[in-house]
């Protein structure tokens, strides 16, 4: 379609490799959002995740120590592939963090959740460890969503919080309604070019060991307060290395829950902008250019769910708008 290879793959299950090693490691990264990291990690157990077993995959959550640290009864209830670490850290930037992760990590493939206050959708596992058995290099990654019908960075002007969250949430029986949160939300502003036009990074973003030491994992150089570009930039470097296929799952998403961050959170318009102005003058001193979606042609795996159909109809709009086949794109 459009130029770019669709094949939108379904199955009963993952085979994986007789080895005791997991196919994927997943690293969350947690600072000062209690509440939100738990409904993460809940999305990521083998409970809510649908088709996988413990031994496919592990989690490694690194907290950065705050004055609000996740509850240790809540921590000792994670089933044996759910691994927490706190530690202590003096530099405003998450890239230390990530790369202790990365040193408790045993599987073969690397998955970077910068953000710990992401929700997944039930197959999110299940089709990373798929995507990865499709080529030999694949650099796999899920759009991201917020919760809410608009952006969060908007809607909290209008009074939107944890409180108008947490009824969006009940609202769909959460975590029954996995897929639901389709239902209950809206493309992140890093998504909103849709599903066929480059998206500026992933916060579900996985690919084999061997290309993130390739690739030297994150760039310490981004050291703003909460990283500015270096999850774009990981996300653009690793779906451009050669050799790699760029798989991206259109009917999982990540969920962004409202925490007070560094972007989206209750911050004064103007500061947001200065912050993220700031991120991209970095971006440009240590790149030499301004930051642009990646050059992939990606793979696209996976079913849509029915609670996903309007999100594919808009990304088809979009590009047909793009492309100048249509003259406007459907809104949603």
């Amino acid at each position: 379609m459009l130029g770019r290879v669709m094949k939108f793959f379904s199955s009963g299950g993952v085979k994986k490799p007789k080895e005791e090693k997991p196919i994927v490691s997943i690293i969350v990264i947690v600072y000062d959002m209690v509440e939100q990291a738990k409904k993460t990690i809940i999305s990521l157990c083998v409970d809510y995740q649908q088709g996988v077993d413990e031994s496919d995959y592990e989690v490694i959550i690194v907290e950065n120590e705050s004055s609000h640290l996740m509850d240790k009864g809540f921590i000792n209830t994670l089933p044996r592939n759910v691994h927490y670490y706190c530690r202590k850290e003096t530099q405003p930037t998450p890239v230390y963090a990530i790369d202790f992760g990365v040193l408790k990590t045993k599987g073969r493939n690397i998955c970077l959740m910068i953000d710990g206050a992401r929700m997944l959708t039930p197959g999110v596992i299940r089709n990373i460890i798929l995507g990865h058995n499709l080529f030999n290099k694949s650099v796999v990654s899920i759009p991201g969503y917020h919760l809410g019908n608009v952006l969060q960075q908007e809607a909290v002007n209008g009074g939107y919080g944890e409180e108008t969250e947490r009824a969006l949430l009940d609202s769909i029986n959460w975590p029954s309604g996995g897929y639901q949160l389709f239902d209950i939300a809206c493309f992140s502003g890093s998504s909103r070019p849709g599903f066929f036009l480059p998206n500026y990074e992933s916060n579900c973003i996985s690919m084999p060991r061997d290309v993130w030491e390739a690739l030297g994992g994150c760039d310490s150089r981004f050291d703003l307060r909460g990283g500015g570009f270096i999850n774009l930039d990981l996300y653009k470097r690793a779906c451009e290395s050669l050799g790699v296929e760029h798989v991206i799952i259109p009917g999982e998403g990540t969920f962004h829950q409202f925490h007070g961050g560094v972007t989206t959170g209750g911050e004064e318009k103007q500061v947001r902008e200065e912050y993220i102005n700031a991120s991209s003058e970095q971006y440009i001193k240590l790149r030499g250019q301004e930051y642009r979606g990646p050059d992939s042609k990606p793979v696209y795996l996976g079913t849509i769910p029915d609670q996903a159909q309007r999100f594919l109809h808009y990304s088809s709009e979009k590009i047909m708008k793009t492309k100048g086949l249509i003259r406007q794109e459907v809104t949603i």
